[in-house]
Order: structure tokens, then sequence, then C-alpha cells
């Protein structure tokens, strides 16, 4: 039981931080779509309001920022790139600082009594701004449990921050564009990939990834051999 009370706050976020984000965006894309032509006509200080409230919402989970790009790309264009990249800052940095002021560096003391684990997250703190860039590059790995691990992990703030923001821009470009390019809202949102090059795209960015979190820490545990 000890053992079980010291990592369930870290158990029970994950758990949030993947399934509550997945009933958010089924309703808020039952929203979007019943209400297309109203957010059509939104001014800029009403937009200005709801990138505030999605900070907020990403912080907490309920709206990924690729579900966010998509939508925000359909109704903006091009215009969604930089709020949407400022959004992205913020959320990172407040999961970080909730993270931490929760945690209390729990969980990363508790995974440091194990030997093979310690030496992993050491291997992974010296190569951690690489590790996260490719992290953030992925379309799979969700945003909010990133963000959360890697605040657990005890990584440096400003290497969290730069690798979240030169992985997060790919990823923000394409769903942007996806959107531009999408006809309707609906079908944007219920296959967002639909496009050979979207999902040619995607597939270069999940390899990338895959590849380079792979690469960044293969030579750590060879030398360590």
């Amino acid at each position: 039981m000890k053992q079980v009370r010291k990592y369930s706050f870290a158990l029970i976020s994950s758990v949030f931080l993947t399934v509550i984000p997945l009933i958010f965006t089924s309703v808020i894309t039952l929203w979007v779509v019943s209400n297309e032509v109203k957010i059509g006509g939104y001014d800029a200080q009403t937009w200005a309001l709801i990138t505030a409230i999605c900070c907020i919402s990403s912080t907490l989970a309920f709206t990924p920022p690729t579900f966010l790009a998509l939508v925000f790309g359909y109704f903006l264009g091009w215009r969604a790139v930089l709020p949407l990249l400022v959004l992205n800052m913020v959320a990172i940095f407040l999961v970080n600082m909730i993270t931490r002021w929760l945690d209390k560096d729990r969980f990363s003391t508790y995974l440091s009594e194990n030997a093979k684990i310690r030496e992993i997250l050491e291997n992974i703190k010296q190569q951690e701004l690489k590790i996260i860039f490719f992290a953030k590059l992925s379309p799979v790995l969700p945003f909010a449990l990133t963000n959360f691990v890697f605040a657990l992990s005890g990584a440096k703030l400003r290497n969290i921050l730069l690798g979240g923001f030169l992985g997060m821009i790919p990823r923000t470009l394409l769903a942007v564009w996806t959107g531009q390019q999408a006809k309707e809202i609906r079908k944007l949102l219920e296959n967002p990939n639909e496009g050979n090059v979207q999902k040619i795209l995607l597939i270069v960015l999940l390899v990338a990834s895959i590849a380079g979190i792979f690469y960044f820490l293969q030579p750590r545990k060879k030398n360590k051999a």
C-alpha cells in the first residue's frame, strides 16, 4: 500500500490525461458542427477570448492542441498559427508548474530508488532537450500526458519549453494547413487525415519522432555497457 500511495497521483493523472481529452473533443465537435456559421462570424476579440479559454482547457487536458489547430485553421487559416503556438507554450508551462507543485518530487524520488530506472532517467537528462523535441514532434503521443511525464521526470523547464515549442511547430502547421484546406468542418473533424498528403506527412512525423527518441536514448545505454 505504501508503494501504491507513492505513485497513485501519477497513475490516476495519467489515466485522466488520456481519457478526458477524448470525451471533451467529442462534445466540442458536436458543438462546433452545430454552430459553424455562428463561429465563422466571430471577431478578433472573441477569438482572443477563445484562445485564452483554450489555454486553460489545454492545461487541464480537456482540449488537445492538434484538435484546436484543426478548428482554428478551418476558421482562421494561417492567422491561427501564432495564437496556437502561444497557447501551447502557456499550457506546457502551467502543466509543469502545477504538476511539480502537486507531486513535490515524490514520483521521481520513488523511481530513482530503482537502479535501472535511475540509470535511464540519468541518460534521458543528458539528452532531454532532444528527447522532448522528438516526443512533441509525434502526432500520436498525447500533448497533456507528455507535458505531465516530463514535469514528473524533473526535466529542466527551459528544455521542456524550448523542446516543446520546436516540436509542436510541425504538428501545428500541418493541422492548421489541414483545417484551412477543409471544405466542411464535420468532415474535417471526423476524418482529419483524409488526404494522402496529410497521411504521408503524419507518417513522416511519427517515424522521425520514434527514430529520434530511439537514437538519443540508445547511445547512452551503449556507453553505460
